[in-house]
């Protein structure tokens, strides 16, 4: 029985070490290489393949610097207004979410852009809790080793923005029939108001509630501080 503990403790810890140095490695490749696939676009792949429809995806990988400007302030004023400033966990949103889900029927999440650019990258979309634990860990692995200017390229550039439709560059195209570069603060502000559920909401064809939304994203993109913030020229 000891000889059996040992072995399955000697195991154990193998398994740990296994995880960590592949995720540490992981994280620390996704800082410079493109992320072409993630968990998302194979699991609704699968999804389309069990409904009998293709398992095609629309994606193409594009830098921030080829994505229009507007782009970055549209999903910060809609889903992460401190995303500049916090750590990859918005403390001040969790407290008011947990404060109003006590009232609320339906639950609101608070989670920050980082903590969805974890999840799109390295997990599964089905909330749990293990998932949000290994969300944690991610999070916080990448606010650790990326540039939050990384951190919102690669959340750009995975984000389901549709049906089978991943990234500015993809979502620009077949929304909008351009690219991801020439998309105008509208065309932004309207795929922003579409990202709580993209597959119910199309921002080729917006509801009047998502036009709401969009005048609103708007506002808040001419209030907030600009990001990526200028750089300082010597």
């Amino acid at each position: 029985m000891h000889i059996r503990a040992k072995k399955f403790f000697r195991i154990f810890r193998y398994l740990i070490l296994f995880f960590f140095i592949s995720t540490v490695t992981m994280v620390v490749v996704y800082r410079f290489v493109p992320v072409y696939v993630t968990p998302l676009m194979v699991i609704r792949s699968g999804e389309n393949l069990f409904e009998g429809e293709s398992a095609v995806w629309y994606h193409k990988w594009v830098p921030l610097d080829e994505i229009s400007p507007h782009f970055p302030m549209a999903v910060i004023a809609s889903e992460d207004n401190r995303f500049a400033i916090h750590n990859g966990f918005d403390f001040v949103e969790i407290k008011k979410a947990m404060q109003e889900n006590e009232k609320r029927k339906k639950k609101r999440g608070a989670s920050t852009i980082s903590q969805q650019t974890a999840k799109n990258v390295f997990l599964w979309p089905q909330s749990s809790w293990l998932r949000k634990g290994f969300e944690v860990y991610f999070t916080w692995m990448i606010e650790l080793v990326w540039s939050k200017e990384r951190i919102m390229e690669v959340y750009l550039n995975s984000i389901e923005m549709g049906k089978n439709i991943y990234g500015a560059e993809a979502a620009a195209k077949h929304k909008f029939n351009t690219t991801a570069e020439n998309l105008t603060r509208k065309q932004c502000a309207l795929i922003a108001a579409t990202l709580p559920n993209p597959i119910r909401f199309d921002s080729a064809n917006p509801s009047p509630y998502i036009r709401k939304r969009q005048v609103q994203i708007q506002r808040l993109m001419r209030l907030m501080p600009k990001f990526p913030p200028a750089k300082d020229k010597d």
